[in-house]
Protein backbone atom coordinates (compact mmCIF):
# COMPACT_ATOMS: atom_id res chain seq x y z
CA UNK A 1 0.00 0.00 0.00
CA UNK A 2 2.82 2.30 0.08
CA UNK A 3 4.30 4.45 -2.13
CA UNK A 4 2.39 7.47 -3.32
CA UNK A 5 0.61 10.48 -2.11
CA UNK A 6 1.95 12.85 -4.65
CA UNK A 7 0.30 15.15 -7.16
CA UNK A 8 -3.47 14.81 -6.79
CA UNK A 9 -6.32 16.09 -8.91
CA UNK A 10 -10.04 15.45 -9.11
CA UNK A 11 -12.48 14.61 -6.34
CA UNK A 12 -11.43 13.56 -2.86
CA UNK A 13 -12.71 10.06 -3.63
CA UNK A 14 -10.48 9.85 -6.69
CA UNK A 15 -7.48 11.14 -4.74
CA UNK A 16 -8.03 8.53 -2.05
CA UNK A 17 -8.34 5.79 -4.65
CA UNK A 18 -5.05 6.83 -6.26
CA UNK A 19 -3.36 6.96 -2.84
CA UNK A 20 -4.49 3.44 -2.02
CA UNK A 21 -3.32 2.16 -5.40
CA UNK A 22 0.08 3.64 -4.84
CA UNK A 23 0.35 2.46 -1.27
CA UNK A 24 -0.95 -1.12 -1.65
CA UNK A 25 1.75 -3.50 -2.81
CA UNK A 26 -1.16 -5.85 -3.49
CA UNK A 27 -2.21 -3.59 -6.33
CA UNK A 28 1.27 -2.40 -7.14
CA UNK A 29 3.11 0.80 -7.89
CA UNK A 30 4.66 0.77 -11.35
CA UNK A 31 8.42 0.81 -11.88
CA UNK A 32 10.24 -0.35 -14.97
CA UNK A 33 13.42 0.39 -16.73
CA UNK A 34 14.58 -0.23 -20.24
CA UNK A 35 17.87 0.32 -21.94
CA UNK A 36 19.45 0.14 -25.36
CA UNK A 37 22.77 1.41 -26.64
CA UNK A 38 22.25 4.77 -28.35
CA UNK A 39 24.10 7.76 -29.63
CA UNK A 40 21.30 10.21 -28.78
CA UNK A 41 22.13 13.52 -27.19
CA UNK A 42 20.62 14.59 -23.89
CA UNK A 43 21.44 14.45 -20.20
CA UNK A 44 24.39 12.33 -19.36
CA UNK A 45 26.10 11.76 -16.09
CA UNK A 46 29.62 10.38 -16.13
CA UNK A 47 30.34 6.68 -15.66
CA UNK A 48 31.45 6.56 -12.05
CA UNK A 49 31.77 2.94 -11.14
CA UNK A 50 29.78 0.85 -13.62
CA UNK A 51 31.35 -1.10 -16.45
CA UNK A 52 28.89 -1.73 -19.25
CA UNK A 53 27.35 -3.99 -20.29
CA UNK A 54 25.97 -4.66 -16.83
CA UNK A 55 23.28 -6.98 -15.50
CA UNK A 56 21.02 -5.77 -12.69
CA UNK A 57 18.90 -8.18 -10.69
CA UNK A 58 16.08 -6.49 -8.71
CA UNK A 59 14.35 -8.42 -5.96
CA UNK A 60 11.07 -9.88 -7.19
CA UNK A 61 11.59 -9.00 -10.85
CA UNK A 62 13.50 -10.32 -13.88
CA UNK A 63 17.17 -9.50 -14.33
CA UNK A 64 18.01 -7.14 -17.17
CA UNK A 65 21.26 -6.55 -19.02
CA UNK A 66 22.00 -2.95 -19.98
CA UNK A 67 24.42 -2.63 -22.89
CA UNK A 68 25.43 0.99 -22.31
CA UNK A 69 25.03 3.79 -19.80
CA UNK A 70 21.51 5.22 -20.27
CA UNK A 71 21.34 8.83 -21.34
CA UNK A 72 17.56 9.28 -21.67
CA UNK A 73 15.72 7.96 -18.62
CA UNK A 74 11.95 7.93 -18.16
CA UNK A 75 10.82 7.26 -14.58
CA UNK A 76 7.22 6.38 -13.80
CA UNK A 77 7.83 5.73 -10.09
CA UNK A 78 8.03 8.69 -7.69
CA UNK A 79 10.36 6.86 -5.32
CA UNK A 80 12.74 5.92 -8.11
CA UNK A 81 12.62 9.45 -9.53
CA UNK A 82 13.90 10.75 -6.20
CA UNK A 83 16.57 8.07 -6.08
CA UNK A 84 17.78 8.88 -9.60
CA UNK A 85 18.51 12.44 -8.57
CA UNK A 86 20.20 11.34 -5.36
CA UNK A 87 22.63 9.08 -7.25
CA UNK A 88 23.56 11.96 -9.59
CA UNK A 89 21.58 10.62 -12.55
CA UNK A 90 19.25 13.63 -12.66
CA UNK A 91 20.75 15.05 -15.83
CA UNK A 92 19.98 11.75 -17.55
CA UNK A 93 16.23 11.99 -16.74
CA UNK A 94 14.13 13.26 -19.66
CA UNK A 95 10.59 12.59 -18.36
CA UNK A 96 8.78 11.44 -15.22
CA UNK A 97 5.19 10.57 -14.37
CA UNK A 98 2.56 12.93 -13.01
CA UNK A 99 3.08 11.71 -9.44
CA UNK A 100 6.81 12.43 -9.36
CA UNK A 101 6.63 15.71 -7.46
CA UNK A 102 10.15 15.64 -6.02
CA UNK A 103 12.61 17.06 -6.77
CA UNK A 104 11.02 20.13 -8.28
CA UNK A 105 13.35 20.10 -11.28
CA UNK A 106 12.19 16.65 -12.38
CA UNK A 107 10.57 16.93 -15.84
CA UNK A 108 6.98 16.03 -14.93
CA UNK A 109 4.52 14.98 -17.60
CA UNK A 110 0.94 13.70 -17.66
CA UNK A 111 2.14 10.12 -18.04
CA UNK A 112 0.66 7.63 -15.59
CA UNK A 113 2.72 5.16 -13.63
CA UNK A 114 -0.38 3.19 -12.71
CA UNK A 115 -1.55 2.71 -16.30
CA UNK A 116 1.52 3.36 -18.47
CA UNK A 117 1.04 4.08 -22.16
CA UNK A 118 3.83 2.51 -24.27
CA UNK A 119 3.34 5.07 -27.05
CA UNK A 120 3.59 8.02 -24.66
CA UNK A 121 6.73 6.51 -23.15
CA UNK A 122 8.31 5.84 -26.54
CA UNK A 123 7.66 9.44 -27.59
CA UNK A 124 10.43 10.50 -25.19
CA UNK A 125 12.92 8.26 -27.02
CA UNK A 126 14.16 6.62 -23.80
CA UNK A 127 16.99 4.20 -23.35
CA UNK A 128 15.93 3.43 -19.78
CA UNK A 129 12.34 3.33 -18.51
CA UNK A 130 11.43 2.82 -14.87
CA UNK A 131 8.07 1.52 -13.61
CA UNK A 132 7.02 -0.54 -10.59
CA UNK A 133 5.33 -3.59 -12.05
CA UNK A 134 4.56 -5.08 -15.41
CA UNK A 135 1.65 -7.51 -15.41
CA UNK A 136 2.46 -10.46 -17.65
CA UNK A 137 5.30 -8.50 -19.23
CA UNK A 138 2.96 -6.62 -21.56
CA UNK A 139 4.73 -3.29 -21.23
CA UNK A 140 8.13 -4.91 -21.64
CA UNK A 141 6.92 -6.60 -24.82
CA UNK A 142 5.54 -3.34 -26.21
CA UNK A 143 8.69 -1.36 -25.44
CA UNK A 144 10.86 -4.21 -26.60
CA UNK A 145 9.51 -3.69 -30.10
CA UNK A 146 11.02 -0.21 -30.06
CA UNK A 147 14.37 -1.56 -28.88
CA UNK A 148 13.90 -0.59 -25.22
CA UNK A 149 14.20 -3.51 -22.77
CA UNK A 150 12.57 -3.14 -19.36
CA UNK A 151 13.71 -3.42 -15.75
CA UNK A 152 10.91 -3.81 -13.20
CA UNK A 153 11.57 -2.34 -9.77
CA UNK A 154 8.84 -3.52 -7.36
CA UNK A 155 8.14 -1.74 -4.09
CA UNK A 156 10.60 -3.07 -1.48
CA UNK A 157 9.19 -5.26 1.26
CA UNK A 158 11.91 -4.43 3.79
CA UNK A 159 14.36 -1.67 4.57
CA UNK A 160 17.19 -3.85 3.32
CA UNK A 161 15.36 -4.22 0.01
CA UNK A 162 15.12 -0.42 -0.21
CA UNK A 163 18.82 0.04 0.42
CA UNK A 164 19.60 -2.60 -2.20
CA UNK A 165 17.40 -0.77 -4.70
CA UNK A 166 19.30 2.48 -4.15
CA UNK A 167 22.51 0.66 -5.04
CA UNK A 168 20.86 -1.01 -8.03
CA UNK A 169 19.62 2.31 -9.46
CA UNK A 170 23.14 3.66 -9.19
CA UNK A 171 24.58 0.64 -10.94
CA UNK A 172 21.99 0.70 -13.73
CA UNK A 173 22.61 4.38 -14.49
CA UNK A 174 26.39 4.29 -14.48
CA UNK A 175 26.61 5.72 -10.96
CA UNK A 176 27.43 2.61 -8.96
CA UNK A 177 29.63 4.38 -6.43
CA UNK A 178 26.99 7.02 -5.70
CA UNK A 179 24.27 4.37 -5.43
CA UNK A 180 26.18 2.28 -2.93
CA UNK A 181 27.14 5.36 -0.94
CA UNK A 182 23.50 6.44 -0.79
CA UNK A 183 22.46 2.98 0.39
CA UNK A 184 25.15 2.85 3.08
CA UNK A 185 24.57 6.37 4.37
CA UNK A 186 20.78 5.96 4.48
CA UNK A 187 21.06 2.70 6.39
CA UNK A 188 23.58 4.15 8.82
CA UNK A 189 21.51 7.27 9.50
CA UNK A 190 18.34 5.27 10.14
CA UNK A 191 20.22 2.82 12.36
CA UNK A 192 21.75 5.66 14.37
CA UNK A 193 18.38 7.35 14.85
CA UNK A 194 16.82 4.14 16.14
CA UNK A 195 19.77 3.23 18.37
CA UNK A 196 19.87 6.67 19.98
CA UNK A 197 16.13 6.77 20.76
CA UNK A 198 15.03 6.22 24.36
CA UNK A 199 13.55 2.84 25.23
CA UNK A 200 9.86 3.43 25.92
CA UNK A 201 6.77 1.22 25.95
CA UNK A 202 4.49 3.06 23.52
CA UNK A 203 1.67 2.11 21.16
CA UNK A 204 0.81 3.90 17.92
CA UNK A 205 -1.72 4.33 15.14
CA UNK A 206 -0.56 5.28 11.64
CA UNK A 207 -3.33 6.78 9.51
CA UNK A 208 -3.15 6.43 5.75
CA UNK A 209 -6.61 7.78 5.03
CA UNK A 210 -9.40 9.49 7.02
CA UNK A 211 -11.52 6.38 6.46
CA UNK A 212 -9.08 4.68 8.85
CA UNK A 213 -6.93 2.66 6.52
CA UNK A 214 -3.75 1.95 8.42
CA UNK A 215 -0.66 -0.23 8.43
CA UNK A 216 0.45 -3.22 10.50
CA UNK A 217 3.94 -4.19 11.59
CA UNK A 218 4.05 -6.59 8.62
CA UNK A 219 4.58 -3.67 6.23
CA UNK A 220 7.60 -1.71 5.08
CA UNK A 221 6.64 1.29 7.23
CA UNK A 222 5.76 -1.03 10.09
CA UNK A 223 9.39 -2.14 10.09
CA UNK A 224 10.43 1.47 10.69
CA UNK A 225 8.24 1.74 13.76
CA UNK A 226 9.53 -1.63 14.95
CA UNK A 227 13.04 -0.17 15.03
CA UNK A 228 11.84 2.00 17.91
CA UNK A 229 10.06 -0.80 19.75
CA UNK A 230 6.61 0.72 19.16
CA UNK A 231 3.48 -1.43 19.38
CA UNK A 232 1.02 -1.17 16.51
CA UNK A 233 -2.64 -1.19 17.57
CA UNK A 234 -3.59 -2.73 14.21
CA UNK A 235 -1.59 -5.86 15.11
CA UNK A 236 -4.36 -6.86 17.48
CA UNK A 237 -5.99 -8.48 14.47
CA UNK A 238 -4.16 -10.27 11.66
CA UNK A 239 -0.97 -8.32 10.79
CA UNK A 240 -1.12 -9.74 7.26
CA UNK A 241 -4.76 -8.76 6.68
CA UNK A 242 -5.22 -6.73 3.50
CA UNK A 243 -1.53 -7.32 2.83
CA UNK A 244 -0.76 -5.37 5.98
CA UNK A 245 -3.04 -2.41 5.23
CA UNK A 246 -6.38 -3.04 6.97
CA UNK A 247 -9.21 -0.61 7.52
CA UNK A 248 -10.07 -0.13 11.18
CA UNK A 249 -13.19 1.31 12.77
CA UNK A 250 -13.12 4.54 14.72
CA UNK A 251 -14.38 2.61 17.74
CA UNK A 252 -11.47 0.18 17.58
CA UNK A 253 -8.92 2.97 17.34
CA UNK A 254 -10.41 4.92 20.25
CA UNK A 255 -10.69 1.73 22.27
CA UNK A 256 -7.05 0.84 21.65
CA UNK A 257 -6.07 4.28 23.01
CA UNK A 258 -2.72 4.67 21.22
CA UNK A 259 0.02 6.70 22.85
CA UNK A 260 1.07 8.16 19.50
CA UNK A 261 -0.87 9.01 16.34
CA UNK A 262 0.88 9.58 13.01
CA UNK A 263 -1.05 11.20 10.17
CA UNK A 264 0.01 10.38 6.60
CA UNK A 265 -3.08 12.09 5.15
CA UNK A 266 -2.24 15.72 5.83
CA UNK A 267 -1.66 16.94 2.25
CA UNK A 268 -4.25 14.78 0.53
CA UNK A 269 -7.03 15.10 3.04
CA UNK A 270 -6.29 18.05 5.33
CA UNK A 271 -5.88 16.05 8.52
CA UNK A 272 -4.06 17.46 11.53
CA UNK A 273 -4.14 17.42 15.32
CA UNK A 274 -7.18 19.72 15.39
CA UNK A 275 -9.28 17.69 12.94
CA UNK A 276 -8.41 14.51 14.83
CA UNK A 277 -9.48 16.05 18.14
CA UNK A 278 -12.82 16.99 16.59
CA UNK A 279 -13.68 13.39 15.73
CA UNK A 280 -16.31 11.93 18.08
CA UNK A 281 -14.61 10.37 21.10
CA UNK A 282 -11.08 10.95 19.86
CA UNK A 283 -10.46 13.78 22.32
CA UNK A 284 -10.40 11.16 25.08
CA UNK A 285 -7.44 9.29 23.58
CA UNK A 286 -4.05 9.54 25.28
CA UNK A 287 -2.33 10.71 22.10
CA UNK A 288 -4.77 13.59 21.66
CA UNK A 289 -4.91 14.57 25.34
CA UNK A 290 -1.12 14.72 25.59
CA UNK A 291 -0.49 16.40 22.22
CA UNK A 292 1.10 13.40 20.58
CA UNK A 293 -0.53 13.63 17.16
CA UNK A 294 2.19 13.99 14.54
CA UNK A 295 1.67 15.24 11.00
CA UNK A 296 3.68 13.48 8.30
CA UNK A 297 4.40 14.50 4.74
CA UNK A 298 2.13 12.16 2.75
CA UNK A 299 4.70 11.65 0.01
CA UNK A 300 7.60 10.88 2.31
CA UNK A 301 5.48 8.52 4.41
CA UNK A 302 4.42 6.53 1.37
CA UNK A 303 7.62 6.22 -0.65
CA UNK A 304 10.74 4.11 -0.29
CA UNK A 305 12.94 6.97 -1.48
CA UNK A 306 16.04 8.36 0.26
CA UNK A 307 13.74 10.86 1.98
CA UNK A 308 12.66 7.95 4.16
CA UNK A 309 15.21 9.35 6.60
CA UNK A 310 12.98 12.38 7.17
CA UNK A 311 10.08 10.11 8.15
CA UNK A 312 12.32 8.20 10.55
CA UNK A 313 13.39 11.48 12.17
CA UNK A 314 9.75 12.36 12.87
CA UNK A 315 9.25 8.99 14.55
CA UNK A 316 12.46 9.41 16.56
CA UNK A 317 11.42 12.88 17.72
CA UNK A 318 7.95 11.62 18.64
CA UNK A 319 9.41 8.87 20.81
CA UNK A 320 11.79 11.30 22.48
CA UNK A 321 8.96 13.73 23.26
CA UNK A 322 6.55 11.12 24.64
Amino acid sequence: MHSTAAHRTGSSGTRRFVRLLALLPLLGVLALAGCAQRTDEGGGGGDTGTDFPVTVEPAGAPAVTLDAQPQRIVSLVPSVTETLYEVDAGEQVVAVDEMSTHPSEAPRTEMSGIDPDPQAIAAHDPDLVVVGSDAEGKLADALGKTGVPTLVLPAPETLQDAYAQFALVGKATGNAEEGQQLADETEQTITDLADSAPDKDLSYYHEVDPTYYTITSATFLGEVYDLFGLRNIADQGDPDAMNGYPQLSAEKIVGADPDLVFLADTKCCGQNADTVAERPGWDTMTAVEQGRVFALDDDIASRWSPRLVEFVRVVADAVAEA
